[in-house]
């Protein structure tokens, strides 16, 4: 199978009550760990790729042409998509033309009026070519690749003025982070999701910061539309800590322990495990 939108992928999660994951990649080794893990569990999933993970692999066009043809070689029968996660309006359009089967254009650090102007163009874009769009309404909190948000609550009547506009998906800040949750985190709030799927009625929803939410706190965001689920950090801790461990135990010294095949496969490991353990969490396994 070929890369897919989110089109199809998120609705039928909306519908059936489960949230498909977003794995972002950052390199050829994490890429493999999520499409067999994806595959091995029979689960649609959803590579997330940032500007910064995008320029780190060389650009748009390296990364759409890795997967591609680990799809063949992989012989990858679940669905997969190529998602630009928090592109500019600039990396969007770069990521369209480099063959993306998805994007995310977050305009949340524009003014209301701009936001929804950059993203009408781009929903027209998209549509055109039979790709799918997420936008963004009231920004995450925390960091990644530059973009900085402090955790803000989307307004529901602005998050009515972008879903309105005919996107695929909708990401909407409700008290969620990127990277580790710090210890006097308040927790997501309901309240404003409630308010946000009201006004939203038949939109796939979207939760970032999807390392270190409490299991409950993300089966109750599922059941209230959350269909696509961000993961990032978790993969990058237990990777660090895998090689870290395989360092510190003297591995690399051991024969050609020092191959980064060798070197890098406890991290691959814990990056597939982690995967696993999201998927069943989302309910996404055996859903392809």
């Amino acid at each position: 199978m070929g890369l897919v939108s989110l089109e199809q992928m998120c609705k039928k999660a909306y519908e059936n009550g489960y949230a498909v994951g977003q794995f972002n990649i950052n390199n050829l080794e994490w890429t493999k760990a999520v499409l067999l893990t994806a595959e091995e569990q029979k689960s649609p999933v959803i590579l997330g790729v940032s500007e910064g993970a995008a320029k780190y692999m060389t650009g748009y066009k390296v990364v759409v042409e890795m997967v591609k043809a680990m799809l063949e070689s992989l012989k990858i029968t679940v669905p997969v998509a190529i998602h630009l996660d928090h592109g500019t309006y600039e990396g969007a359009k770069l990521a369209i033309e480099a063959g993306f089967s998805s994007i995310m254009f977050d305009g949340s650090h524009y003014p209301i009026a701009e936001n929804v102007e950059k993203t009408k163009e781009l929903v027209a874009l998209t549509r055109k070519l039979g790709l799918s769009i997420e936008a963004e309404v009231g920004s995450i909190g925390g960091e990644e690749d530059g973009v900085v948000g402090m955790g803000e609550v989307a307004d529901p009547n602005e998050c009515k003025s972008i879903n309105d506009l005919g996107v695929t998906i909708l990401a909407a800040g409700i008290g969620n982070i990127h990277g580790k949750y710090p210890a006097n985190w308040q927790g997501l709030n309901f309240d404003v999701l409630q308010k946000i799927h009201d006004v939203t009625l038949g939109t796939p929803l979207v939760l970032h910061g999807g390392t270190g939410i409490p299991d409950d706190m993300v089966k109750k965001a599922i059941s209230m539309g959350v269909s696509k689920i961000n993961v990032n950090t978790e993969c990058q801790l237990v990777f660090a800590e895998a090689t870290r461990k395989y360092i510190e135990a003297g591995k690399d010294l051991e024969g050609k322990g020092f191959d980064p095949r060798k070197l890098l496969a406890p991290g691959v490991e814990a990056i597939k495990q982690s995967v696993r353990v999201k998927m069943a969490l989302f309910g996404s396994v055996n859903k392809a």
